[in-house]
């Protein structure tokens, strides 16, 4: 198990506060996107995750358990209130899990022949990012239910699917619903060349949005010439005024 990648990753990217006021996993999770593996932090472009990737996870105690998978974007800009807000891009829940399963496809969870099991409440939305707009850290987490409790599907599509994808809270999802963040990893998703193309190929709006930085000027004065400057602002230095910075 890679604890301390996956600690140094949590504390490098404020993991915690941002998402979960504190979190210790207990699972080693790996992540991998069209096949490829994908150590967490890695950047990816956003033509290869508009396909859910595949999880390989790994429990160290005996007997089956109960599963549920989130993957959320953490850093979703709202205009209006100048803050980053967090949205639910993929939810499944009751998955069976036990030592000697190694890969969970997200991608089949829910489909009519899934030998996976589990119940899928928010279907993957690709991750996408605006054009301007920093990276966005999309952390996956892994939930353990408590004594293999079924968790209500209906409940979550009710209060995560569609618009309530949007100020999605995790910490909200485990209270309300008694689960333990057990496994995480992460990738990053920036805006490129097949953002646009992903958005429109899903139905997102926005891919017009362009977020550019504010400038503002000084509130200060000029700056008084000093030392050397200063010095030599008498006629008799004026063939030395082309290196100096500000001439009175």
């Amino acid at each position: 198990m890679d604890y301390k990648i996956t600690v140094q990753r949590v504390n490098q990217f404020h993991i915690v506060p941002d998402i979960l006021p504190k979190f210790d996993p207990t699972m080693d999770v790996k992540m991998s996107f069209r096949g490829q593996p994908t150590p967490p932090g890695t950047t990816l472009n956003s033509r290869v995750t508009e396909v859910a990737p595949t999880l390989k996870m790994q429990v160290f105690d005996q007997g089956e358990r109960l599963l549920s998978v989130v993957v959320l974007d953490a850093d979703v800009p709202d205009i209006d209130s100048d803050i980053f807000t967090r949205r639910c891009h993929y939810l499944a829940t009751n998955i069976p899990w036990d030592p000697t399963k190694k890969q969970l496809p997200l991608r089949q969870i829910g489909t009519p022949n899934s030998q996976t099991g589990g119940d899928l409440a928010v279907p993957w939305l690709p991750p996408f990012v605006q054009k301007g707009s920093p990276y966005h850290r999309l952390a996956v987490f892994v939930l353990e239910h408590n004594a293999g409790e079924k968790v209500d599907v209906a409940k979550l599509q009710e209060r995560y699917d569609g618009p309530g994808r949007d100020l999605f809270s995790l910490k909200g999802l485990r209270d309300k619903f008694n689960l333990k963040p057990a496994g995480f990893t992460l990738f990053r998703s920036e805006w490129d060349g097949n953002t646009v193309a992903v958005m429109e190929r899903h139905g997102m709006p926005g891919a017009d949005v362009e977020f550019k930085l504010q400038h503002f000027k000084s509130l200060k004065g000029p700056r008084k010439a000093r030392g050397w400057e200063a010095k030599r602002q008498k006629p008799k230095y004026r063939s030395l005024w082309k290196y100096t910075k500000r001439i009175a």
